[in-house]
């Protein structure tokens, strides 16, 4: 039994057969998915796939990409919309310098309503983060003294400094096909400092698909793979890195356990 974190299936790229995507998935063993809003124009999909089916639960938020689209956000917009009984999480959010498609300056604003947001509803945060490792590390830390909240570091790439800073604030980190690069040693040595309950899986499909698959379109069915990858790298058994994860995942997304 697996839990994806964090899927797009609203992404174009399943546009023709998210229906056979899901079917390949639920058959190679994922039985619980988190799909994951990107700009609030695209909500409203990402909740149907949530409603339409029982065992996919989903997020509101907007990704940093999209912070200029939606320079005046406010938190009580994304707590309003968190009342439903299919979101389980606050984001993904937080900041990205790789691109440049928004203002850092307004890539922060946005982060720290979403922050607000997750404080007042209790719900998990979904933090990306590229290119910005102190910057994300000093708001992180500016508004967990103004109140607690719970946080993710989604598909995590980023520094050890980073991930010593999220963890003394109780974060959470989720391994993606990354982990199964090559090239991605800087990754693995990071996230083996991670501890063991603080792990849970992610593919981020369509994107970043693990190997053997690497170039091609991700599927939540490639999670096998992922799971594969993190056993391997932490020295467990395929079965205790599904079962570990699993728990972890359920016990992040509380609403996701009923």
């Amino acid at each position: 039994m697996l839990f994806d974190t964090h899927v797009n299936l609203h992404a174009e790229q399943f546009a023709d057969d998210v229906e056979d995507v899901l079917a390949r998935a639920r058959a190679a063993g994922v039985t619980r998915f988190v799909t994951v809003c990107d700009r609030l124009d695209r909500y409203p999909a990402v909740r149907a796939i949530a409603e339409a089916n029982d065992d996919i639960t989903c997020t509101v938020g907007v990704h940093p990409h999209y912070a200029k689209d939606y320079w005046s956000l406010e938190a009580k917009t994304l707590v309003d919309e968190a009342r439903h009984s299919k979101i389980v999480g606050i984001g993904e959010t937080g900041l990205d310098q790789h691109y440049g498609y928004s203002d850092i300056i307004l890539q922060e604003r946005s982060f720290v309503e979403h922050i607000h947001a997750a404080r007042e509803t209790g719900l998990l945060l979904v933090v990306h983060t590229r290119e910005a490792d102190d910057l994300t590390g000093d708001i992180l830390e500016r508004e967990f003294k103004r109140g607690p909240f719970r946080i993710l570091m989604h598909c995590y790439t980023s520094g050890a400094r980073l991930a010593q800073r999220a963890m003394d604030l109780g974060a959470s980190f989720s391994v993606s096909g990354i982990l199964s690069f090559k090239a991605a040693t800087d990754v693995r040595e990071v996230m083996s400092k991670v501890p063991l309950e603080r792990i849970v899986l992610e593919t981020d499909c369509p994107y970043l698909a693990p190997a053997p698959y690497r170039g091609r379109r991700n599927e939540p069915a490639y999670l096998v793979d992922v799971c594969r990858a993190f056993a391997d790298h932490r020295s467990m058994t395929f079965e205790d890195a599904a079962r570990l994860t699993t728990a972890n995942a359920i016990q992040l997304f509380q609403r996701a356990a009923t």
